[in-house]
């Protein structure tokens, strides 16, 4: 089948993007975990309340790094939510087509980005 003809992704290769995406859906709600754990201090055996003048030290990059875990979790949760998409796209056997151009993604793109909605081109026409 010449890829121009062809207008969606074959049950088969559906079921590639779906373990490609499962794989990646366990690894981010893993790491998406381990984030809030510490946010919450869930795995702490830290001396925080202990040790007052050890705590003033620190304040300053405990704080930074706070914020930056709580940037990385929402990123992470993001990421979790384009995925959970994909696999509704999948069942509804709408994944891999861009959703600007209708044509299908290319297989590398999807392999790297399995929740991507639109082709390399289609994305930088959007930026210009």
């Amino acid at each position: 089948m010449i890829m121009a003809d062809k207008t969606r992704y074959s049950d088969e290769e559906l079921e590639e993007f779906r373990q490609i995406i499962n794989d990646k859906l366990a690894l981010a709600k893993r790491d998406y975990d381990q984030m809030m754990n510490v946010l919450m201090n869930k795995d702490s055996n830290d001396v925080d309340d202990t040790s007052p003048t050890y705590k003033a030290l620190e304040e300053g990059s405990v704080t930074q790094s706070k914020e930056e875990l709580i940037q990385m979790a929402s990123r992470q949760q993001k990421f979790i939510q384009g995925l959970k998409a994909a696999l509704v796209r999948i069942e509804n056997k709408t994944y891999g087509i861009d959703r600007i151009t209708g044509r299908l993604i290319p297989k590398e793109r999807l392999r790297a980005v399995p929740h991507a909605t639109l082709s390399v081109e289609s994305k930088m026409a959007g930026k210009k």
